[in-house]
């Protein structure tokens, strides 16, 4: 798939000018919003942070009539356990109060919504795991 090229390429550049943490994070990011539109979804934005500065959204979309917030987790082997598992208590605060200050701009209902989590593991064929509903 030529995307897939792209999103190489584009990885091999970002390795070289970031550091590897970084430039995976991004291709994560890369892989799971071409893995969510795959599936139906509309992304609406990417790296949302609000006003207040205090915690970011990975990819935000709409999956039918509900408005998702994705958090995506990448690592290039599974070594030390699942990715999703970076995800604690402080952080799905922070998720949700971003989540909150999106919504109100967006004037959808606290119930429209959702919080996925996508991991992606791997580099050169990464594999993908999307749990919806997450928390």
């Amino acid at each position: 798939m030529i995307s897939s090229l792209f999103d190489r390429l584009r990885h091999a550049i970002r390795r070289r000018r970031w550091t590897p943490e970084r430039a995976n994070g991004v291709r994560g990011e890369d892989v799971a919003m071409r893995f969510l539109q795959a599936r139906g979804f509309t992304i609406v934005a990417r790296n949302y942070r609000p006003k207040s500065g205090r915690g970011e959204i990975d990819i935000v979309a709409w999956d039918a009539e509900t408005l998702v917030f994705v958090e995506v987790k990448s690592a290039e082997n599974d070594d030390s356990g699942t990715p999703d598992r970076a995800i604690d208590r402080d952080k799905r605060e922070t998720l949700e109060r971003a989540a909150r200050a999106y919504l109100s701009l967006a004037r959808v209902p606290w119930e429209q919504s959702r919080f996925d989590i996508v991991t992606v593991v791997g580099v050169e064929r990464p594999r993908v795991e999307h749990f919806a509903g997450a928390f």
